[in-house]
């Protein structure tokens, strides 16, 4: 048996991710306040189905008393073979006779259990008669009967019928969630996974645990399965390549914008998926953009050509060149009307790097010149010349020199989320209050940056521990991000961009 249908939740407590409707749901059997119709709408692999089957096991066994009567039903409902449970695919019955047949047998009584429930699942495909012949049923159903439909196009339901139905979003599962969950699992199998593969797993199944524990099934074959092995079978993402493509497109270098989009076609990335998480991206800086009062202009005019893009690429037999014909065009735009991004320095010469003795950094590259103003040591350079002890304290009041020595800018960003709270020996802890930072800066490359940016300070060995804030004592000692150190999301934003 496949891992997914073997661990698929069977009670409301085994549903991860899902708590606001878990919890409506229980309040509402509890107090014996169920409805007759029900419309789930998320998107695959998010427990919609599963959470219908539990569903049903509540309504079909409602006021029985008997035990042992209410336990058959329960494991009648999850081996399917229970005759008062009808689970219709509306992709293969979605005319109107198949309807009609449903409401046809809807006039008899449940023969084992309380009720009769329908689970309906792809409801969106039934035609649109279908829909008005079964309007009727769902507004004045018999008493003992239930429809609880679940679509992944809640758009494509008409609102005649959402209005029949309590509906419920599924949202997409977070990360640390199906991490969790497919720890468990590993280790009721007794799979051996390294903890980063978990991690990559459910970052590519996209908020799907039925996709992530599916993935998790075709490794288990293997004796270790390490992050290199999840990459080996799932391939890229696009997301590698972003800040490539965009630190050419502001340098209007269109021989480095080429190469950028070749790396993606050769990666084997989808093309209208790399093009969504150039959007994303964009978005996220025009809302930042707003929320500061900047100027859009730039970033719509960047955004409605992706948008063009992602429609032709659709139906282009070259996606890539799509792309390319728009990015090419921005390049070839008069003048330097975008806004600044933060980009890597040129690649040092050996003799400057031997002067310099200090990590790489970055500049931003400005819409108008900067005065000069007369050339010193930074903090950062005096730092590690200076050796101060190694102590918290040192440590604290050092951090504002990490942060400005951080690459890349989605790394400095996450980092400015975090402060130091513990150190002990080599072992340098710091705490973050967003799982999405801590797992940022915890990433190997990422990780290890932090911990040679410190060791060039100190000059001594550290190990870096990246945990979630555990509390939120006003009187704990500060790290120095306060004040102008805060990060600010629209800077943030707009540096990475």
């Amino acid at each position: 048996m496949s891992l997914y249908r073997k661990y698929r939740p069977k009670i409301f407590a085994d549903v991860y991710g899902q708590e606001h409707i878990v919890s409506t749901l229980e309040n509402a059997a509890n107090s014996d306040k169920l409805a007759h119709a029900y419309l789930f709408a998320g998107s695959r692999g998010t427990g919609k189905t599963s959470v219908a089957r539990i569903l049903a096991k509540i309504l079909m066994t409602q006021h029985i008393e008997d035990a042992v009567i209410k336990k058959q039903i329960e494991q009648a409902v999850d081996d399917g073979n229970i005759v008062d449970l009808l689970e219709i695919d509306a992709a293969s019955n979605r005319g109107i006779d198949d309807v009609r047949e449903i409401i046809e047998k809807i006039q008899f009584s449940p023969v084992v259990a309380t009720a009769k429930v329908y689970i309906i699942d792809e409801v969106h495909m039934l035609t649109k008669e279908a829909f008005n012949a079964l309007l009727k049923t769902l507004e004045e159903p018999p008493p003992y009967a239930y429809f609880i439909l679940a679509t992944t196009e809640l758009n494509k339901i008409p609102v005649t019928v959402q209005s029949r139905c309590q509906c419920f979003p599924f949202r997409h599962i977070r990360e640390e969630d199906i991490v969790r969950r497919l720890q468990y699992i590993a280790d009721q199998e007794h799979i051996t996974i390294d903890r980063e593969a978990l991690r990559s797993i459910a970052h590519v199944s996209e908020g799907g645990m039925r996709d992530a524990i599916s993935l998790l099934d075709q490794m288990r074959s293997l004796e270790n399965i390490t992050l290199e092995d999840i990459a080996e079978r799932t391939g890229v993402t696009g997301q590698v390549f972003v800040e490539d493509v965009i630190a050419a497109l502001h340098q209007k270098d269109r021989d480095a914008l080429l190469k950028s989009i070749a790396k993606v076609e050769e990666a084997g990335v989808p093309m209208d998926v790399f093009t969504r998480q150039l959007l994303r991206l964009v978005r996220d800086s025009i809302h930042n953009a707003i929320k500061e009062k900047q100027s859009t202009n730039d970033l719509l005019s960047l955004q409605n050509s992706l948008l063009d893009a992602i429609r032709d690429i659709r139906i282009s037999p070259v996606p890539g060149l799509v792309l390319e014909s728009v990015l090419l065009s921005l390049c070839n735009e008069s003048g330097d009307s975008t806004p600044a991004i933060l980009v890597p320095k040129a690649e040092p010469k050996k003799e400057e790097l031997e002067k310099a003795k200090e990590p790489e950094v970055t500049e931003i590259i400005e819409t108008k010149e900067e005065k000069e103003t007369p050339k010193k040591e930074s903090p950062l350079q005096d730092a590690i010349v200076q050796a101060p002890e190694v102590s918290i304290e040192s440590m604290q009041k050092a951090w504002p020199n990490v942060l400005d020595a951080a690459t890349p800018a989605s790394v400095k960003m996450s980092l400015k989320n975090g402060r130091i709270t513990n150190l002990d020996g080599g072992k340098v802890v710091i705490a973050f209050s967003s799982a999405f930072h801590r797992d940022k800066v915890r990433e190997t490359q990422a990780c290890r940056m932090v911990e040679e940016i410190l060791e060039n300070m100190f000059k001594t060995t550290f190990r870096l521990e990246c945990e979630l804030e555990r509390s939120t004592d006003a009187n704990e000692p500060s790290t120095g991000n306060t004040g102008d150190d805060v990060v600010n999301l629209a800077e943030a934003a707009a540096e990475i961009f």
